[in-house]
């Protein structure tokens, strides 16, 4: 007799389908656990993903939740790996291994992914903007759903920090000790104040050609290195900088880009740009800032990081459905619509995790990787291992303050329950 019960994957395609109606990934991933526990971790890990997997819209663009989280993922791993806090006496003070061993610089080639996160920005902005205007919604209610995102979780972070700040003074830490800290938490709103800037102008930029940014860019830096202009001129860059990437995005959701030869002409041509500014023109060959240097590629944006960026960005348009083939498994699907549900939290929280990792470690003395100085291999083996500590403590405050990102809803009643969905930004 032919066997009618129903596989686990069949099962849970089911149960997502009939019933994750309104809860999305938190639903699943809540009764993933419990079941795992009961049934063992593995089984559970494969029904939560296969849930996820069911509760996600088809016609949703699993590639470009994927270039969101590696672009996400990309700045973690690299502060990790490149940021160290240096206990010298009784104070604390930023290093960077890229000063020690410049050699190094091929580092933040591969962790410096933030044109990818703006490049998918853009692209989701303009396109939710179309959307929006096609339901009637005004511009007004669109950017206050999408700049809230952004600033609850932020506000934690600014909040907590406040008060630790007052505490360390309150109880006599150096003050440069604590000014080193408030500045490196602090660090990302930068990253925020651009981005909304962004998002606001949109409509605005839903046509703009990336050549005129870019062309920006161009001029400033000739002022700035090639006329002995004004250093502060470079600040124009943190915003044509990034309009670059944003604005490509723009053009993505025109259909543009869909062409495979769009990505091969921005990959070979940032990438022959970028090595020839660095060769040739003086930029330095580190794609993040390097304390002592007199030039930095990112604070505030340099013609090479833009070059640099539009490199990565035809890479990664190149890579789209490659990874619309890899998010049909439903595991690797459900990384990545976790990793998209708590982007912010985790793009906020990731410096904090680190900091709090040296500082809880501190009374066991000078430990190598975390509170000595980064000018060694040994160092950067050390710092290696760490890593999964700092996941830990990351853990942590994704489980603490992961709320502000997506404050609790009121349960709907049953007659007022959506269709199936993640819940995952747009």
């Amino acid at each position: 007799m032919r066997d009618r019960t129903p596989n686990s994957a069949t099962r849970t395609a089911s149960w997502g389908t009939r019933h994750v109606r309104g809860h999305g990934v938190r639903h699943g991933i809540r009764h993933g656990v419990r079941h795992g526990l009961r049934h063992g971790a593995g089984h559970g890990i494969r029904n939560a993903a296969a849930r996820i997997d069911a509760t996600t819209p088809p016609d949703r663009d699993r590639a470009v939740d994927a270039l969101r989280a590696a672009g996400i993922l990309g700045v973690v791993l690299g502060h990790w790996l490149v940021t160290a806090l240096v206990a010298d006496g009784g104070t604390l003070h930023t290093a960077s291994p890229l000063q020690n061993m410049p050699w190094l610089a091929p580092i933040s080639w591969v962790f410096q992914t933030l044109a990818v996160f703006f490049l998918v920005g853009g692209h989701v902005a303009t396109r939710g903007y179309a959307s929006a205007r096609a339901r009637g919604t005004t511009y007004r209610a669109w950017l206050t759903a999408r700049l809230s995102r952004l600033f609850r979780p932020a506000a934690a972070v600014l909040t907590l920090w406040t008060v630790t700040a007052g505490a360390l003074l309150l109880s006599g830490t150096d003050f440069g000790t604590v000014r080193t800290l408030v500045k490196l938490a602090l660090s990302p709103m930068w990253f925020l104040v651009v981005f909304a800037g962004l998002t606001a102008a949109t409509p605005l930029l839903t046509r703009l050609n990336p050549l005129w940014p870019l062309a920006v860019v161009l001029h400033v830096d000739l002022i700035r290195f090639g006329l002995g202009g004004p250093s502060w001129l470079g600040w124009v860059n943190v915003a044509a900088g990034w309009l670059v990437p944003y604005t490509l995005g723009a053009a993505w959701t025109r259909g543009e880009l869909d062409r495979a030869r769009a990505g091969w002409v921005l990959l070979t041509g940032g990438t022959a740009a970028t090595a020839a500014l660095v060769l040739w023109a003086g930029y330095p060959a580190s794609m993040v800032g390097v304390p002592g240097a007199t030039i930095s590629n990112l604070d505030p944006p340099t013609l090479a990081a833009v070059t640099f960026g539009l490199a990565q960005c035809g890479l990664a348009l190149l890579l789209r459905d490659r990874l619309r083939r890899t998010m049909r498994r439903p595991f690797a699907w459900s990384v990545v619509a976790l990793v998209n549900l708590s982007a912010m939290t985790i793009f906020l929280w990731h410096l904090t995790a680190l900091m709090a990792t040296t500082a809880v470690t501190l009374p066991a003395g000078h430990l190598p990787g975390l509170h000595t100085h980064p000018d060694t291999l040994t160092w950067i083996a050390a710092r290696v291992a760490w890593l999964p500590v700092f996941a830990l403590a990351l853990t942590i405050c994704w489980t603490a303050f992961r709320p502000y990102e997506h404050p609790p809803r009121p349960r709907p009643r049953r007659s007022e329950l959506p269709s199936p969905s993640l819940g995952l930004p747009r």
